[in-house]
């Protein structure tokens, strides 16, 4: 296989963690018979500096070419002033609408080995692997909005959805969950909120369509809740925009560290392809705080890259030889600083990335 893949380093630590996942792309080239060719772009607080603008018009252009898009992270507090026009993290939310990436993918999946590093206690964590869906073009992100001005006196973000969004996230979600354990929970307020009145009405119908798959229906305020009480009990987990984004960094921290979670935003399948374009970036931040020091934990990047393989170059046997890699580099005992626990050997970012293509 031939594949273009652009990668929008970003901001902080971005480019040194997607400088790993090429790393380890370039493995999976060598070693099934592929070539993946990488062009570059702009995207976040780099692309304000360069190009006066979050989202140049060259860098839509091109990941609208490409098979799929790798990125690091945006952000920073150089960039962060309430009043400016534009903002790196406006460049995230764009490239979502500009790509029509409606469906952000989070798998939440528990590594043995590093049990330790949450915060919850083992007993409660046993068995938790779930894999959180987020729709991503609606609600109160995108909707009518104000913002209050000078007088500061009133301000009002809509949430607002329609039955085809709902429809297409809720069928994506089912037929993840009719591949894994068969069970779908839909998170609305439906008992306040006529946006979320709508997505249950629409989930119901839509799960007709999907016998198969347990379906059941938790407030958010619940899930919160159920997701550090009882996170093992779930299996495809899926929400809306805002509810999704509170939800999926909760849910990260079940399994220690940002550093270990990918994350896959895709969009509908592309004509002449029966995969869809994805945009793939591990879920923490630019964390501009250790960035140029070499110790960022590469591995949700790279297992990023796993889920560009599987999703959007329909290469599962590589994937799952990623995934396989970092886990037995973990078992090693190898961790970067984020993950450290007393007796295991604490490397940096390029050497963790070199072990896991080694193993690979």
């Amino acid at each position: 296989m031939q594949a273009r893949i652009v990668v929008l380093a970003g901001d902080g630590i971005g480019p040194e963690v997607t400088n790993e996942a090429k790393k380890i792309l370039d493995v999976v080239g060598k070693q099934f018979g592929h070539t993946f060719a990488y062009d570059h772009h702009l995207m976040g607080g780099c692309a304000i500096d360069q190009k006066g603008t979050s989202l140049p018009d060259e860098t839509v252009a091109a990941c609208l070419q490409a098979d799929a898009v790798l990125l690091g992270a945006v952000g920073g507090p150089k960039w962060d002033i309430p009043t400016a026009v534009d903002r790196p993290e406006r460049g995230l939310l764009a490239i979502r609408k500009a790509l029509n990436l409606f469906a952000n993918l989070r798998p939440v999946k528990l590594q043995k080995e590093l049990i330790h590093a949450s915060t919850i206690k083992e007993s409660v964590l046993e068995g938790t692997d779930m894999l959180v869906i987020r729709e991503l073009t609606g609600g109160a992100y995108f909707g009518p909005r104000q913002e209050a001005g000078d007088a500061g006196y009133e301000a009002y973000d809509t949430m607002l959805y329609t039955r085809p969004e709902i429809e297409r996230v809720v069928r994506l979600a089912a037929e993840a969950a009719r591949g894994r354990r068969k069970k779908l929970a839909s998170v609305d307020k439906a008992n306040v909120l006529a946006s979320s009145r709508l997505w249950r009405r629409v989930t119901v119908e839509v799960m007709q369509e999907y016998p198969d798959v347990a379906v059941e229906h938790v407030l958010v305020d619940a899930m919160a809740m159920h997701l550090l009480r009882r996170p093992a009990a779930f299996d495809v987990i899926v929400a809306e925009n805002l509810f999704g984004d509170i939800l999926t960094d909760e849910a990260s921290m079940l399994a220690g560290s940002m550093g270990m979670l990918p994350s896959a935003s895709l969009g509908d399948l592309r004509n002449g392809h029966n995969l869809p374009l994805g945009l793939y970036e591990p879920i923490h931040g630019s964390a501009p705080d250790i960035a140029g020091q070499g110790i960022a934990n590469p591995l949700a990047t790279i297992l990023s890259v796993a889920m560009l393989l599987r999703h959007s170059l329909g290469l599962e046997a590589e994937a799952e030889a990623v995934e396989r890699a970092v886990d037995d580099v973990l078992a090693a005992g190898v961790r970067t600083g984020d993950i450290a626990d007393p007796g295991s050997e604490v490397v940096g970012t390029t050497v963790m990335g070199d072990l896991v293509a080694a193993r690979l």
